[in-house]
């Protein structure tokens, strides 16, 4: 794994978006947003359900085993954690799934990614590959997609920051259940 940690956050960008306080908005904290609130909450109170999941052990294997020749896992600051970055014309940020099934939230999880890193003054673009159906799709950061992680990064803190949200019935949150179960009746 790689860390970077010599980009600097702007003044006034400081308190608005990126980091609130002793909040500070992850890659993994946009995905939750897309996927499940109490997940989120959950995560951003290092309550994590997932270790002994089978898909993410799966994932994983997949990103040991995929894009053997690029660097992976480039974490950045301690708040985006890229898969790997490939330079050409331009950067390419690059991130491996396992299937498309959480697409939305893999497309704001990229989209975070090149609004951290444009942020920063850095120009990239984005690709989230997903090896085991041969596609991958391309992302490019547009003025109306910052508008909205603006507004996201807001909801998250508010969640975070708030009373753990009632878990909803998704097909793709199962550990949610154990919470309905235990807490909600």
């Amino acid at each position: 794994m790689m860390v970077i940690s010599n980009f600097t956050l702007k003044e006034e960008d400081k308190t608005q978006t990126i980091v609130t306080g002793a909040m500070r908005v992850t890659g993994v904290k946009i995905a939750y947003y897309f996927i499940c609130h109490t997940k989120l909450w959950l995560f951003s109170h290092n309550i994590t359900l997932e270790k002994e999941n089978d898909n993410v052990n799966i994932g994983k294997l997949i990103h040991e085993d995929r894009y053997k020749r690029d660097s992976k896992e480039i974490t950045i600051d301690q708040t985006i954690s890229i898969d790997f970055i490939r330079k050409g014309d331009t950067i390419v940020l690059h991130e491996i799934k396992k299937t498309k099934s959480m697409e939305a939230a893999h497309r704001w999880q990229m989209l975070y990614y090149l609004y951290y890193m444009k942020s920063e003054g850095i120009s990239a673009t984005g690709e989230i590959n997903y090896p085991l159906v041969s596609r991958k799709e391309e992302i490019v950061l547009l003025e109306k997609d910052e508008s909205e992680m603006k507004n996201v990064i807001n909801d998250i803190n508010k969640i975070a920051m708030g009373r753990m949200p009632q878990p909803n019935r998704i097909k793709i949150c199962p550990e949610m259940r154990l919470f309905r179960i235990l807490f909600w009746r």
